[in-house]
């Protein structure tokens, strides 16, 4: 367990919640119907749901701070994509979470210490199991760890219109007018930056930008100016 712990980036102070994080429901259901006097075991079923409540709201906060540009929409479908079954267990896959794992004989040999629900609810349980034992910030901390990523690679993908090259053909059609962008802050630690860039039209401020890069930042500036424009 000492091995997971630091690859998760946190060390319990009750282990045991983080072994009933990994106990499957297969794994707890054997074990009540075994040796009588045997300790009850739980499944991470309900730290399941517990974390899964938390990854939301951690993910919501992220996205509602990191792209104020955003509608309500989108960022819907961008947590969405992040918190996904397949992004979770593209995760748990990294942690190498399959080998500790607590299964149930059947279901361990029938491939379920690699299938992606599995182990997808056993990181979410991971998640509950870090907020009962260390409270908001540590289990905010693990989340991000990892949705930084995935949430910087699914806005690229997800990202709707390139708005400066939109912008940018507008502005073309006045030779006079020229378009930069400035930038104006860089605040944040190095894991979780957040940029601030202007646009100018000539040498006037017209629009600003904020985003977790500066091309994201740049971007939420030209569609404010585009906006702007009646566009």
């Amino acid at each position: 367990m000492k091995q997971l712990q630091s690859a998760i980036g946190y060390t319990f102070q009750a282990p045991s919640l983080l072994k009933t994080a990994l106990s499957h429901s297969s794994y707890a259901n054997e074990r009540r119907s075994g040796k009588r006097g045997s300790p009850h075991i739980h499944s991470n079923e309900r730290l399941e749901f517990l974390g899964d409540a938390i990854l939301n709201t951690v993910t919501a906060d992220y996205l509602y701070r990191t792209y104020p540009e955003l509608p309500e929409g989108d960022l819907t479908r961008l947590r969405a994509t992040v918190v996904c079954e397949e992004a979770l267990y593209r995760e748990a896959q990294t942690l190498a979470l399959s080998e500790y794992l607590l299964l149930g004989k059947g279901e361990d040999t029938s491939g379920g210490r690699e299938r992606p629900s599995i182990l997808a609810d056993a990181l979410e349980a991971i998640i509950g199991a870090i907020y009962l034992d260390g409270g908001w910030e540590p289990a905010r901390e693990f989340i991000l760890s990892f949705t930084r990523r995935n949430v910087s690679e699914a806005a690229e993908r997800a990202q709707p219109h390139d708005y400066k090259t939109a912008l940018q053909e507008i502005v073309q059609k006045n030779r006079e007018e020229t378009i930069t962008y400035r930038l104006v802050a860089e605040e944040g630690p190095h894991h979780d930056r957040r940029f601030t860039v202007e646009l100018l039209l000539n040498s006037n401020v017209i629009a600003t930008g904020r985003g977790n890069t500066k091309k994201n930042a740049e971007q939420a500036a030209a569609h404010d100016a585009l906006k702007l424009m009646g566009f």
